[in-house]
């Protein structure tokens, strides 16, 4: 019982470090930037997804995932241990639904353009 919430513990507050150490790093490096005169317009030049662009992922990739479990489930049932079949077609499936959202994405941004 004490394992298990010291590794949630641990858990928890490694991905605080790592979250909380990348946004002060950026928000330095940002201060240094504006202090020696450089532009504004560089911190925006990332290209930035829109909503309906990450709902599409989002959606193919849950897509992807549940045909994984009900492909999962077909081999299971005919004879491939559970753990294998499961883990694999969701992890293949979950992978096809992301690759085609990127198509998607790519084909929507071109026509926009």
């Amino acid at each position: 019982m004490a394992e298990t919430i010291l590794v949630t513990l641990i858990i928890f507050s490694s991905i605080f470090g790592v979250i909380y150490t990348f946004l002060t790093t950026r928000n330095k490096e940002r201060l240094a930037l504006i202090e020696n005169g450089a532009d504004a317009k560089l911190f925006n030049s990332g290209k930035r997804y829109s909503f309906g662009q990450l709902i599409l992922s989002i959606s193919l990739l849950a897509i992807g995932v549940g045909v994984g479990v009900l492909v999962g489930a077909l081999f299971q049932q005919n004879g491939m241990e559970e753990g294998v079949a499961f883990t694999s077609c969701v992890f293949i499936f979950g992978g096809i639904g992301l690759m085609s959202s990127f198509f998607v994405n790519r084909k929507l941004v071109e026509h926009e353009d």
